[in-house]
């Protein structure tokens, strides 16, 4: 199977585009929803992450890469939860914010504009390329 897309939501106060890509590595962790844990657990090494800030700005504003997948999350002393490693690609040229998603006719089946309070989300193929081509390519 080849690559899968996924999206992920931080609080860019609590960690940022930015943060990430100041450590150059980070574990994404904390994620205490049944369903963005199976996302977490489903990822593999070299799948891409849209990154997105949640709360403040509400926009897609960089692509990352799983670089450690199945990890137990450090932040869970039981070791029920899952957590992953990402690294930064690049920042978008031009941000896509939530308010662009919802009103485009492309994206209406997306599970940020479905499931607006998920965390950690997959992406199809084709609106990874759209939100792409919204964004600048």
């Amino acid at each position: 199977m080849g690559k899968s897309y996924w999206l992920m939501k931080s609080e860019p106060d609590a960690y940022g585009w930015d943060d990430l890509v100041a450590e150059g590595e980070g574990t994404w962790d904390g994620v205490r929803n049944h369903r963005a844990a199976g996302n977490l657990r489903a990822m593999q090494v070299g799948d891409e992450v849209f990154f997105y800030h949640s709360n403040i700005g509400k926009e897609i504003i960089g692509i990352a890469e799983v670089s450690k997948a199945g990890i137990a999350d450090p932040s869970d002393p039981e070791g029920k939860w899952a957590a992953v490693k990402v690294k930064p690609v690049r920042k978008l040229k031009r941000t896509v914010t939530l308010k662009q998603a919802k009103a485009d006719p492309k994206l209406a089946e997306m599970e940020l504009v479905k499931f607006s309070r998920l965390s950690v989300m997959a992406v199809t193929p084709e609106e990874w390329d759209h939100v792409l081509s919204l964004a600048g390519g």
